[in-house]
């Protein structure tokens, strides 16, 4: 089993920046891939980022390209996502989750946390 917490989550005008974090624990929690996805209201959960367990390796979601950044710490077993540039479009709920690789496929991924909530005001 692996837990995921997440938070940084919050209100912020288009332009700025929040930065996420997300918690991970468990016996091997270190050994999973960990991605970021969102949902917006209305629509369905969508990939934002995700990266390797030794993070050796990442992918993005073309919408978020060279504005976000995705990061791990396994001494402290979490992963964190740097947005910047903030527009509108990236209001959603951000989900932090868990898997064996850095893969786009929603399903490929295990364990979930309770999501945080991103608003960017125009």
């Amino acid at each position: 089993q692996v837990q995921l917490v997440e938070s940084g989550g919050g209100l912020v005008q288009a332009g700025g920046s929040l930065r996420l974090a997300c918690a991970a624990s468990g016996r091997t929690s270190s050994t999973y891939a960990l991605g970021w996805f969102r949902q917006a209201p209305g629509k369905e959960r969508e990939f934002v980022a995700a990266i390797s367990w030794n993070g050796a390796s990442a992918n993005y979601a073309d919408s978020v390209k060279g504005r976000f950044t995705i990061s791990r710490d396994n001494a402290k077993i979490a992963v964190y996502l740097q947005m910047n540039s903030l527009k509108a479009e990236d209001t959603a709920v951000y989900y932090c989750a868990a898997g064996r690789t850095p893969s786009y496929e929603i399903s490929t991924y295990r364990y979930w946390g309770q999501g945080t909530q991103v608003t960017v005001s125009s």
